[in-house]
């Protein structure tokens, strides 16, 4: 099973995530794959999460992750507490922190749904923080150090022990993503 989990205000749209899909069905044929819309609130998203994890355990299917940003705070907190192996591409670290500056009305461009970002937001995200990595041999950590938006080097100092790849300049969205694809099915060991 791989499931991929985009991040804050994206979709399965994204480049990135369609990038991966097609990537999927090329070379990977068989592999259960999901793609979910999460809610745009942290814990009903992450119940939705939990619940596809869950049927993948109870299928005896392996556990991969890839997560983008808020997707791969997600996919830590996923492959900390389920197993798994986890591609984290520029993830948010402590983005119960970020959510100060966006705290109000959001618009999700892909979904086109109005929504208010609230404390209470902040508060459900801190609960699936993992401060420490404690499987380092589970993640893989692709980070470019121009992200406009999160500042790369929290990333590198919570995942200093696990395989990454840094590279200079690239952005948010990680220039080039399509050509670590490579990378990243050897990593997850996909069939």
């Amino acid at each position: 099973m791989l499931l991929y989990i985009h991040g804050f205000n994206s979709s399965p749209q994204s480049d990135k995530a369609l990038a991966t899909l097609h990537y999927m069905q090329r070379h990977h044929p068989d592999l259960p794959l999901f793609f979910p819309q999460l809610p745009s609130a942290p814990q009903p998203a992450m119940a939705l999460l939990q619940t596809i994890v869950a049927q993948a355990i109870e299928a005896g299917e392996p556990l991969r992750y890839i997560g983008s940003s808020l997707g791969g705070y997600f996919a830590s907190y996923l492959a900390q507490r389920y197993g798994g192996k986890a591609v984290l591409v520029n993830p948010a670290v402590q983005p119960y922190a970020l959510f100060e500056d966006y705290l109000g009305a959001q618009h999700n461009p892909y979904t086109g749904e109005h929504y208010q970002l609230l404390p209470q937001h902040q508060q459900q995200l801190q609960q699936y923080d993992t401060p420490v990595i404690l499987n380092p041999e589970r993640f893989l950590v692709l980070l470019q150090s121009a992200d406009e938006v999160l500042d790369y080097r929290q990333a590198l100092a919570k995942y200093h022990c696990c395989e990454m790849l840094l590279e200079a300049g690239g952005n948010h969205g990680f220039v080039g993503y399509d050509k670590q694809l490579d990378t990243v099915s050897r990593f997850l060991c996909l069939p």
